[in-house]
């Protein structure tokens, strides 16, 4: 981990570009990072006392969960159901280029900010509303997290196994609608630039979930078939294989002959060859759970290092299924410096992943300034706005920051 944190120094292609950002958990967390993570000034509003309920996921103010969604952000807190909450929240839109917002509809209606009142504070203002299934409709009302938005979408049908039903693996109904509201503020922000426009950009869980698995719809309505939880690894070739030290290595052939012919090479599969139940991509396909158990047989006969050595010499699409603490350790990881160091002056050291984009061959514009503590800029912020030190006690008196 050899990146060190730049602090709040502000560069990148959004510097300048300033957030409003009242969000909780994920889904707007994540949008508003994005583009921190690309020189924005992110501004996060959170409740007094409590903030964010990431916060206190593990017990204290500054869980793992919030640390990892909320980086290149500065904190307020804000009371934003009294009257000075209100005025506060006034002055930070009046000079902002965009609102991240996940309330449930009406939320932010009945707080005095509706769609007429946010055009009368600053008409070049985005505002990007991200529910779990949009304005409305006979689900708009309902609560959505992460596992609900998989279940409507289809996901979980396509991970769940319906004889052993359980969840596994991390979130992404809610990691894929951030990036896709990021994706449309990005968007409106350069239409704003180009043309002149002013967009209010509507994101959900459930429309954003559709979006990311376009390939199961088109089984169902291209080739009357009902994909499960294994129709993906059958069609693209791709398998686990258990090693003789237990480890387990990952191979996907994807639908190239080569690639099935260099793995019977690499494991000496030879006979494999010649089985009817093989000879063809679409039988290996019927095939699946057969063929699946011979390579598992053939790979249990000798160590991982073997078999990786193997099957690079063929040139096959394979790789060691690293457990989370073995990816620090992965070399190809280590050379992408994947990874990041800062300190929080309070709340010690923070380890990030480095934003997965490169411009011009570089990530060294990333800001790098760890999570805020809750509240850690409100003082800051509000002298930013022209409050003076009387008012901004008055406000501390009153509870609203």
């Amino acid at each position: 981990m050899k990146g060190k944190g730049k602090g709040s120094m502000k560069t990148g292609p959004l510097r300048g570009v300033k957030i409003v950002e009242i969000t909780t958990m994920i889904t707007g967390s994540l949008a508003g990072m994005m583009l921190g993570d690309l020189g924005a000034d992110v501004v996060k509003i959170e409740q007094p006392g409590s903030g964010d309920p990431f916060r206190s996921f593990r017990g204290g103010l500054y869980s793992p969960h919030f640390v990892v969604y909320n980086r290149n952000k500065r904190s307020i807190t804000l009371d934003l159901k009294s009257q000075g909450g209100a005025q506060v929240l006034r002055k930070l839109l009046e000079q902002a280029d965009v609102l991240i917002e996940n309330f449930r509809p009406g939320v932010l209606d009945r707080l005095g900010f509706d769609e007429k009142q946010l055009r009368g504070i600053n008409a070049g203002l985005i505002h990007c509303s991200i529910t779990g299934f949009g304005q409305d409709g006979p689900y708009s009302a309902r609560p959505a997290y992460d596992a609900v938005a998989q279940a409507v979408s289809g996901i979980a049908g396509l991970f769940v196994d319906p004889d052993e039903p359980a969840f596994s693996g991390p979130t992404l109904s809610d990691n894929l609608t951030g990036m896709y509201a990021c994706y449309g503020i990005q968007a409106a922000l350069l239409e704003r630039e180009r043309c002149g426009d002013v967009r209010r950009v509507d994101v959900n869980m459930l429309a954003s979930s559709l979006a990311f698995i376009p390939d199961p719809f088109a089984y169902v309505t291209q080739l009357a078939t009902v994909p499960d939880h294994r129709t993906r690894v059958r069609a693209s070739q791709s398998y686990v294989l258990r090693c003789g030290d237990g480890k387990l290595i990952a191979v996907h052939l994807s639908s190239q002959q080569k690639f099935w012919e260099q793995l019977l090479q690499a494991l000496e599969a030879g006979p494999l060859a010649d089985d009817a139940r093989f000879s063809t991509r679409e039988a290996r396909i019927a095939n699946y759970e057969k063929l699946a158990v011979e390579l598992g047989t053939i790979a249990a006969r000798r160590p991982s290092a073997h078999w990786l050595s193997r099957l690079d010499q063929y040139d096959v699409p394979s790789a060691l299924v690293n457990s989370i603490p073995d990816v620090f350790n992965d070399p190809q990881v280590q050379h992408l410096d994947s990874f990041f160091t800062v300190e929080h002056p309070t709340e010690g050291k923070v380890v990030g992943v480095r934003r997965p984009v490169w411009l011009d061959h570089s990530r060294d514009d990333q800001p790098l300034a760890p999570p805020p503590a809750l509240g850690e800029h409100t003082e800051a912020i509000l002298l930013e706005l022209g409050f003076q030190e009387e008012a901004i006690a008055e406000l501390r008196r009153t509870n609203v920051i």
